[in-house]
């Protein structure tokens, strides 16, 4: 009789997992039909020898990546898009004060490194 109830249970619980499974692999491919968001930021008024030009242009791209990544109700998913799109962005301009900014308001994650090639 015990065994008969740890069968059950265990049925259950089998049931259980397979349906949160599907349920988590239905909302990870929701939007990956989609195609990617993006946002251009231009920066030509800024002087990013400065301080003051680095922490605007960080504020624009900061910004940016929120409009970009805004999932509502999804807010890790959130995050770790806007900290790509971020580390991107900032790769890609290429500028030591923007980037040791980037690395101060980050907590140290380094932007993501653009090498050319022909």
């Amino acid at each position: 009789m015990n065994s008969n109830v740890k069968t059950d249970n265990r049925k259950f619980l089998g049931y259980v997992v397979a349906t949160l499974l599907a349920s988590v692999l239905v909302a990870s491919n929701a939007h990956a039909g989609d195609p990617p968001r993006s946002e251009t930021v231009k920066f030509a008024d800024l002087d990013l020898s400065t301080s003051a030009g680095a922490e605007a242009l960080y504020q624009r791209i900061h910004r940016a990546a929120l409009r970009v990544c805004n999932e509502p109700g999804e807010l890790a998913v959130t995050v770790a898009c806007m900290h790509d799109a971020e580390r991107k962005a900032i790769g890609k301009v290429n500028s030591p004060l923007l980037t040791a900014f980037y690395q101060q308001k980050s907590g140290g994650r380094s932007p993501q490194t653009v090498t050319a090639s022909r």
